[in-house]
């Protein structure tokens, strides 16, 4: 493979518009990210959650500097990771802010623990993470936010919220397996693979 040296390239604005469209293609698991104590919380919907280290637990995630989650990651040093199961949609959109809910008021109509670190964990959420801020890089309008794993609750739920091309999509897994299996190329068809 040839590469070309960076001082040979042309560097070629990308439009943010372009970039959006390329990230639409890219499918995500729906999560609310939760924040602060008490009365001073809050949360936001993200797809932007990943696993950085399995030992130790550690998982990272993309927050915009402005959010209003931000700065009480900051402050607390503690945030709730809450992974949406299909039946979750309100769950979602309340959290990105559709009906104009802010702060605690996005916690109403649905039940919630409160975690090790004393942030909001989802009841009923396929998995509730509970994670102690390790670091944070902020880079460009975003913080890269690295949490160290405290408190894991998995439920047995196994249909997922995910989004993809600006929409929330149901991925179930016995539903889908069962449709994947119908088209899928018989074994004994692909002999001498």
């Amino acid at each position: 493979m040839n590469v070309v040296p960076r001082d040979l390239m042309t560097e070629i604005p990308v439009l943010p518009a372009d970039f959006r469209g390329a990230m639409r293609h890219l499918t995500g698991g729906v999560s609310v990210i939760t924040a602060g104590r008490g009365k001073d919380i809050t949360g936001m919907t993200v797809t932007s959650v990943t696993s950085l280290s399995v030992d130790p637990p550690t998982l990272l995630v993309s927050i915009n500097r402005d959010a209003s989650s931000f700065p009480l990651i900051k402050r607390y040093g503690a945030f709730g990771v809450n992974m949406l199961a299909a039946d979750q949609l309100d769950v979602a959109e309340r959290f990105a802010g559709k009906g104009g809910l802010k702060g605690a008021d996005r916690f109403a109509g649905s039940q919630w623990v409160t975690s090790v670190s004393g942030v909001p964990l989802l009841v009923g959420a396929l998995s509730a993470v509970d994670c102690e801020v390790e670091e944070i890089v902020e880079r460009h309008s975003h913080g890269i936010v690295i949490g160290r794993v405290r408190d894991i609750r998995n439920s047995t739920r196994n249909a997922a919220l995910a989004y993809w091309h600006g929409q929330y999509v149901a991925v179930d897994q016995d539903e889908d397996a069962a449709r994947l299996a119908e088209v899928s190329v018989p074994t004994h068809s692909r002999r001498g693979v």
